[in-house]
């Protein structure tokens, strides 16, 4: 396959061929839950369920069994934030290939250890990098070197049309169900998920408006589309790891140039709020980069109403060590859970006043921080309060301004969240 052509339909046929008897055919679920909460037909696509909890075992099986005999003999290297090194790992371990994987030093350990897991003997793991980014290029570096094969997470045709082999289950299982999309919801880190979506979709189901979602802090795909160019960011938030790309490909830039309906960013706040609710509504373990597509549901709503919708939960490899840090950003982002630097008087009693007069009812403290200064009249106290609705700020900000009319917000300057949270 040519590596500049856009995939098409045919070459994702070719590639579902190969995949057949490798991949779980993942179930393609109508959601209640979000179907009443959006009025509409939400269908989630299980990826989280795959063999290796995510999509991306489809593409990396696919581009290495396109490889010839020297090639894979040389073995392979990849770089991953994580889920593209399972698939990569899974398929060496089945097919007997040595593999070098490359991941960024910012890899939660439990992806790490389920490289491991599915590699077995055959791969060796580097960790390089802060970033995807750095790490590809170390990487890329390796491969010329050692001549081995780049099995590339996104920016190669092989790769692209193995993810598009979820496309026809989707509309293969939407037929015997004798429904059609009219939404299709996917992340967008590389850009390799929403190009094999689009080149299958746009040729079986025109009308299906597909909708590429990134995290606010690594929209690279929208800053190339609004630029008519490929572009990198300058910082990223790698928060949503698997979607953290600061550079998307420029093959697959041109897939969503030609064929995506709309590209959007959610805040990472709302992504968090999205595990939860999956978590807690629907017992699904989404990872931040799985919950993209549901999270997006929530600026579509009055679009979606009424309409059929397809999310593809894209993988479920989640940290559980990552829950805390999860719940705070979605306490911060709904509103819930505010920080202050607020001056306390230094007598007897000054506590007890703040929670008489500051506190409503349902209010409380989650964090409380004094150090008590040597012949001062005030000290600043580090404070963190809870609500239990998001309406009750309005009446706590007023009493507070009048207990200090000097209060910080701490919520309103990252800096000092980073430093004192």
């Amino acid at each position: 396959m040519s590596k500049n052509k856009l995939v098409t339909k045919e070459d994702v046929l070719k590639a579902r061929e190969v995949l057949r008897s490798v991949v779980k055919e993942t179930p393609l679920e109508k959601d209640l839950y979000l179907s009443e909460k959006y009025q509409c037909t939400v269908y989630l696509k299980r990826e989280d369920l795959q063999w290796v909890r995510s999509f991306k075992l489809r593409g990396a099986y696919y581009a290495i069994s396109q490889l010839n005999e020297l090639q894979l003999a040389q073995g392979v290297t990849c770089a991953s934030a994580g889920n593209h090194a399972q698939g990569v790992a899974f398929t060496c371990a089945k097919l007997g290939i040595s593999a070098t994987i490359f991941m960024p030093t910012t890899t939660p350990q439990q992806k790490q250890n389920q490289v491991k897991f599915f590699g077995k003997d055959k791969v060796e793991i580097v960790l390089i990098g802060d970033t995807f980014d750095e790490c590809s290029k170390e990487a890329l570096a390796f491969s010329e070197k050692m001549g081995s094969a780049f099995i590339h997470p996104f920016e190669d045709p092989d790769t692209i049309a193995g993810q598009g082999t979820i496309a026809v289950e989707v509309f293969e299982e939407l037929a015997r169900e004798e429904a059609q999309a009219d939404y299709l919801f996917a992340a967008i880190g590389g850009g390799g998920l929403v190009s094999g979506l689009l080149s299958y979709t746009t040729a079986v189901s025109p009308e299906t408006k597909v909708i590429g979602v990134e995290p606010s802090g690594a929209a690279s795909m929208a800053l190339s589309l609004d630029a008519g160019e490929v572009l990198s960011l300058d910082t990223i938030d790698k928060f949503v790891d698997g979607a953290s790309v600061g550079k998307v490909g420029g093959l697959n830039y041109q897939h969503c140039v030609e064929m995506v309906h709309d590209v959007i960013d959610v805040e990472e706040g709302l992504v968090c709020s999205t595990i939860l609710d999956m978590y807690t509504k629907q017992a699904i373990v989404a990872e931040p980069a799985g919950a993209l597509s549901v999270a997006a549901l929530e600026p579509y709503r009055e679009e979606i109403k009424g309409k059929t919708v397809v999310c593809i939960i894209s993988g479920g490899n989640n940290d559980i060590n990552r829950m805390q840090e999860i719940e705070e950003r979605s306490l911060l982002f709904e509103g819930l859970k505010l920080y202050f630097l607020v001056n306390f008087p230094q007598r007897p009693g000054a506590l007890k006043e703040f929670v008489s007069d500051v506190l409503g009812p349902d209010d409380d403290i989650t964090k409380f921080e004094y150090t008590k200064k040597v012949n001062r009249n005030s000290g600043p106290v580090i404070i963190g309060i809870l609500l239990k609705y998001k309406e009750d700020s309005v009446s706590l900000i007023e009493r507070l301004s009048q207990f200090d009319p000097t209060y910080i917000s701490i919520n309103d300057n990252q800096m000092l969240y980073t430093l004192l949270v």
